[in-house]
């Protein structure tokens, strides 16, 4: 049973749709409508009117691809970071010329607002990241207090919100490029980023002018060619089948069952002696990073092996110490959650 926070597993209907006859979405009318349709659905789940965007690779090629087009040599940038991915954006901005200023702390604490607004005040910036859900802790970060400092300092934003939409509310109307990715709480396969791109962020973008393809947002902005190289199709058509799973339960729903799913988790792991990483009021509704200090690796390995559950550990630092639960998408399902914490409960 695979219960990472990504890849997810799939539901019925979405690898159905990935077993179709495949179209050909260079001269295929019938591959156009199912795009434009899956971003119909993309802008219901991001809840925007923006321009919605899907690009043919994993999850990182999203967050590059909003930095590539938005940040030129000497620009200045704001990193907000509390996370492996937070800190992430920085390199980012330093390999296309920016010049990142990382506002950061403990990867177990909240965001530092009280030193971004000192940062704020003490300079100007061009551009603002940030992430919703840093997975590999399993935290949720509040981003109205910061949306709101930006807001008032007139920052463009980028938000990494890969682990977070489609199964907890983003607020999407409030950030200029919001990122997401198909593998996570959409439960389709791997291989698609999505995004929502604000008239200011294309304001920009068109300024900028990116000289590259594949990381360059503006030839999505092309109403007479939609996609400006071939699409992974399948993916697309995927895709669209999942969101069909999300849109039919309705989006409350979705997030009730993810709350209630990493609730039941939580109460598992408690009951096992186990405590999420990051302060329980800030832990994801999509993923749960249990702090077990020195013992990740070889639980994750005893679980696939005794248990034939698939875990993931953390990354870089946290490798070894913490145990993460995936409960996102169509594995937000209390059922699950409990076999995944049986199995968890069968190793310890």
């Amino acid at each position: 049973m695979l219960m990472t926070p990504g890849p997810t597993a799939l539901p019925p209907p979405v690898r159905e749709a990935a077993s179709e006859e495949l179209l050909n979405p260079d001269v295929d009318p019938a591959f156009a409508d199912r795009y434009d349709a899956l971003l119909r659905k993309l802008a219901t789940v991001f809840g925007t009117d923006d321009e919605v965007v899907v690009l043919g690779g994993e999850g990182i090629l999203g967050l590059e691809a909003a930095i590539a087009s938005t940040v030129a040599p000497g620009d200045r940038v704001l990193c907000l970071s509390n996370g492996p991915y937070g800190d992430g954006f920085a390199d980012f901005v330093e390999n296309y010329g920016g010049e990142a200023t990382l506002v950061g702390t403990d990867y177990d604490d909240a965001l530092p607002i009280d030193d971004l607004e000192r940062t704020l005040d003490e300079g100007e910036f061009d551009l603002a990241t940030m992430v919703h859900c840093e997975t590999p802790t399993g935290t949720l970060n509040r981003l109205g207090p910061a949306l709101d400092l930006f807001e008032a300092h007139d920052v463009l934003t980028v938000v990494d919100a890969v682990s977070s939409l489609g199964g907890v509310p983003v607020p999407t109307d409030r950030i200029d490029v919001a990122l997401g990715a198909s593998q996570k709480c959409f439960s389709a396969p791997p291989g698609l980023a999505v995004c929502s791109v604000s008239d200011a962020a294309w304001e920009r973008i068109e300024a900028r002018d990116p000289d590259s393809l594949y990381t360059n947002l503006l030839p999505w902005h092309d109403a007479e060619q939609p996609y400006p190289y071939t699409h992974l199709s399948t993916l697309v058509v995927a895709l669209s089948a999942a969101l069909d799973v999300v849109l039919a339960e309705g989006l409350d729903a979705v997030y009730d069952r993810h709350r209630e799913a990493a609730r039941v988790c939580r109460d598992r792991g408690r009951e096992l002696g186990l405590e999420p990483f990051p302060d329980p009021e800030r832990s994801s509704p999509t993923v749960t990073a249990f702090s077990v200090p020195g013992q990740a690796t070889e639980l994750q390995a005893r679980l696939h092996r005794e248990q034939e559950v698939t875990l993931s550990t953390g990354l870089g630092g946290l490798e070894d110490d913490v145990l993460r639960v995936g409960h996102m998408g169509y594995n937000a399902d209390v059922e699950k959650v409990t076999r995944a914490m049986d199995a968890v409960r069968a190793v310890r």
